[in-house]
């Protein structure tokens, strides 16, 4: 769940984290408004979940009340690598003296928390990290120990900030690791933290990924997920609380599992296809689960054949093709299906469903049969109605 910059400058703040006056504006009006209100000069910032908003013109310096009107009018409706800007933060511009990078993310070969500072912030940090990677300061956080201020004061040190940056730099980089702890963050990223000319340490952007299956212990997040970036699929099957993501392909794929759906994905495009979606119906291939999986990848006109990959576990087979059986019925399909069924009551599952078996409904023994039918009944016909 990734969250707009000015959201994710108010998750910094919610942990004492020093970040500037600002206000978000949805219209040029409120712009205006916004930036009498904090007085000029002002920055104007597209907010988009995407990077590379400068080089798009998305941010730009106001110096009086004229510019804020013609700059927030030409950045809202700014498409910005295909996220169109629909909001603004008006934000009171900070005096920099220096520029830095902090971040903290999660290593998953080493199983602990990598943090990272540079003296080179500002840029994008791939950037530096191919073609000066000794400028960027690296630990790695034991969750069980976390991170403790002489740790802390020691990783500073080795990244090179100044004098007189270092008090504030190790109070915000520990308030900077506990956002990420505590908020149950996947990327927390301040790019620039900021030396001012009067000395201060302070945040001047924010970029916060959350880990979306966290939303039941913080019950604030409700409000970052209505801000999503989401096309219609997605809207639709995050309405029926399904684990989906839309791509651009013509194979529609459906899976119980998310590595089953991910490998179902990599198949298709191995046998020459390509798939339609990412959906993940987990554990729970009942009837209501399956009917509305249908639902979405049936409404995606771009779909001409459907592949349903389950490897019952938990989940039995018999009771995965009874759910196929009754969601069938349930839906007005378009498009052809392909079922591979395999695990526990594997053969229960395939009895039920062998009487339903027409030219718009295929089963297939393995995987990989099912992904090559799957792909060639996308290229040759959309399917009879079942």
């Amino acid at each position: 769940m990734d969250l707009f910059e000015y959201q994710g400058k108010q998750f910094f703040a919610g942990y004492g984290m020093p970040i500037s006056p600002g206000e978000v504006a949805f219209t040029v009006d409120e712009a205006v408004a916004a930036a009498e209100r904090l007085g000029t000069p002002v920055m104007v910032k597209a907010q988009v979940h995407t990077g590379g908003r400068g080089k798009a013109g998305g941010v730009k310096f106001a110096a009086t009340l004229d510019d804020v009107r013609e700059h927030s009018g030409n950045i809202l409706g700014l498409d910005i690598s295909g996220h169109v800007v629909g909001r603004v933060w008006i934000e009171q511009a900070s005096d920099i003296a220096e520029e830095y990078y902090a971040s903290f993310t999660l290593d998953r070969s080493a199983k602990k928390h990598l943090g990272m500072l540079s003296v080179e912030g500002g840029v994008e940090i791939e950037a530096v990290a191919d073609e000066n990677p000794d400028a960027i300061a690296k630990i790695w956080v034991d969750p069980v120990d976390g991170l403790d201020e002489a740790t802390t004061r020691d990783w500073v040190t080795a990244a090179g900030l100044p004098e007189a940056a270092v008090e504030g730099a190790v109070d915000i980089l520990g308030r900077l690791y506990e956002s990420y702890v505590d908020g149950d963050a996947d990327l927390v990223e301040i790019n620039p933290l900021i030396l001012t000319d009067d000395g201060r340490v302070h945040v001047l952007d924010a970029k916060v990924t959350l880990d979306a299956n966290s939303v039941f212990r913080h019950e604030s997040y409700a409000e970052f997920d209505g801000t999503q970036t989401r096309d219609e699929r997605e809207t639709a099957a995050h309405a029926k609380g399904l684990q989906y993501v839309g791509l651009d392909g013509s194979v529609g794929v459906i899976a119980n599992g998310a590595g089953l759906a991910m490998s179902t994905v990599d198949v298709v495009n191995q046998v020459g296809g390509s798939p339609a979606n990412f959906l993940d119906i987990g554990g729970g291939a009942n009837a209501d689960v399956m009917a509305g999986a249908l639902e979405v990848i049936n409404n995606d006109p771009a779909v001409r054949s459907i592949f349903i990959n389950i490897f019952g576990g938990i989940t039995r087979g018999d009771e995965v093709a009874n759910g196929i059986v009754e969601a069938i019925g349930r839906v007005d399909m378009r498009s052809p299906i392909v079922i591979r069924l395999d695990g526990t009551n594997a053969d229960e599952g395939r009895a039920i469903l062998e009487p339903h078996l027409s030219e718009s409904m295929h089963m297939a023994p393995t995987m990989l049969d099912a992904a090559r039918q799957a792909v060639a009944l996308a290229g040759t016909s959309r399917g009879v109605v079942l």
